[in-house]
C-alpha cells in the first residue's frame, strides 16, 4: 500500500522521452501520484551534467519530460513537479553526505565500473574521462533521495544500486550521528517490468536509434511503426506473437481482448506483418492523441511549464530546509 508512503522519482533530460520511457516510467509515476501520499517527481538537470555539456539541449529536455508528465495527467494535487537544480539544498546536502560515504562504496558504482572497464579494454588509463561528478553521482542521487525523506523510490533492476547506496549512506549518517534522522528508502522494482522493444527488437534506447518518441506526430508515428523489422514469414503463415516486436508493443496499449484477438490471429495465420503494423498503429495513435495536443499546446507555451516548475521547487523546497537544518545541526551544530 502506498496510501501513506512517500514516493520519489527523477528523469535526466537526456533526450527527448520515447515508449520505452513511457511504460517503463512515465506511466507508471502517473498511477502513483495518485495512489501514494504524496510524490516528489524531479527533472535530472544535475545529474544530466556529467555527460551533456550542451545547456540548450538541456533546457529544451527538460521542458519535454515535464510537458509529457503534464500531459498524461499527472495529479498536482498529490504529486510534486520540479527542477533538480532549483533546490539549492541539494548541492548542501550532497557535500554533508560525503563526509559519511566510503571511498569503497563509489569504487563499486555500476556507472563508474562500466567506464573503468571500457577504458581498460582500450588500453588506455582507468579513469581517463572520468569526471567527478560520474564518480560521486550516487552520493547525488542519495541526497535527492534522503532531502524529502523519501519511503519509495521506483526503480528499474539497472538503477537498484541507486538506491541501496542511499539505504547505506543513511544507515552510516544515522549511527554516527543519532538513530533516524534520515529516513532509509525502499525500492519498489514492478514485478511486470519487461524490455520495451525497439524497431529493431533490441531494447528500445536512444543510444540504438530505434525508438519511437512518445508524442511523435501522427504521420511520423505511423512511417516510424512501418519501420519495424520482421522475418519473412508470409501473410499465410502462422507467427508465433511472443517473438514480435509489433505485438509486445501492441500488448502494452490494447486491452485484454484486443491483445487476445491479435494474438490468435497472429497464431492462425493469415495476418500480414503490414496488416499487424497498422493494427499497432491506429491502437497507439488513439490512446496517445489526446495527451499528445496537450502535450504541444503546453511546448508552445512554456511560460506554463516554468509557472509549474517553479511552484514546485518552492514546495519541495519547504521539506528540503527542514532535513538540510537537521542534517546541519546534528553535524555542526
Amino acid at each position: 500500500m502506498l496510501s501513506n508512503k512517500i514516493s520519489l522519482t527523477g528523469v535526466k533530460p537526456t533526450g527527448t522521452p520515447h515508449f520505452g520511457n513511457l511504460l517503463g516510467a512515465f506511466y507508471p509515476v502517473v498511477r502513483m501520484s495518485d495512489e501514494a501520499k504524496k510524490t516528489y517527481v524531479f527533472i535530472a538537470d544535475l545529474h544530466a551534467l556529467n555527460a551533456v555539456k550542451d545547456r540548450e539541449f538541456i533546457h529544451k529536455n527538460t521542458y519535454e519530460i515535464a510537458a509529457t508528465y503534464l500531459a498524461l495527467g499527472i495529479n498536482l494535487e498529490k504529486a510534486i513537479l520540479f527542477r533538480q537544480s532549483d533546490i539549492p539544498e541539494v548541492y548542501q546536502l550532497a557535500t554533508l553526505l560525503m563526509n559519511v560515504t566510503p571511498k569503497g562504496l563509489m569504487n563499486r558504482a555500476h556507472a563508474y565500473k562500466a567506464s573503468v572497464d571500457k577504458n581498460l579494454a582500450k588500453g588506455e588509463d582507468a579513469d581517463a574521462g572520468i569526471n567527478m561528478g560520474l564518480y560521486t553521482y550516487p552520493i547525488l542521487m542519495a541526497a535527492d533521495i534522503l532531502l524529502y525523506n523519501s519511503d519509495v523510490v521506483p526503480v528499474g533492476q539497472d538503477q537498484k544500486q541507486h538506491v541501496e547506496f542511499a539505504r547505506d549512506i543513511a544507515g552510516s549518517f544515522n549511527y554516527i550521528y543519532g538513530k533516524d534522522l534520515l529516513t532509509s528508502p525502499e525500492p519498489i522494482i514492478p514485478e511486470d517490468a519487461a524490455t520495451v522493444p525497439g524497431l529493431d527488437g533490441r531494447k528500445m534506447s536512444k543510444s540504438y536509434n530505434n525508438y519511437i518518441p512518445i508524442f511523435a506526430p501522427e504521420k511520423e508515428l505511423r512511417k516510424l511503426i512501418m519501420k519495424i523489422i520482421t522475418d519473412s514469414k508470409l501473410p499465410e503463415e502462422p507467427k508465433d506473437p511472443e517473438e514480435s516486436t509489433i505485438f509486445h508493443l501492441y500488448r502494452a496499449f490494447a486491452n485484454e481482448a484486443q491483445t487476445e484477438e491479435l494474438r490468435q490471429r497472429f497464431i492462425k495465420g493469415g495476418l500480414g506483418y503490414g496488416e499487424a503494423k497498422q493494427i499497432l498503429f491506429e491502437a497507439i495513435n488513439e490512446k496517445i492523441a489526446p495527451a499528445r495536443e496537450k502535450y504541444y499546446d503546453l511546448m508552445a507555451h512554456t511560460e506554463q511549464i516554468d509557472a509549474i516548475l517553479a511552484d514546485g521547487a518552492a514546495k519541495a523546497r519547504e521539506e528540503a530546509k527542514k532535513t538540510l537544518a537537521r542534517v546541519l545541526k546534528a553535524m555542526l551544530g
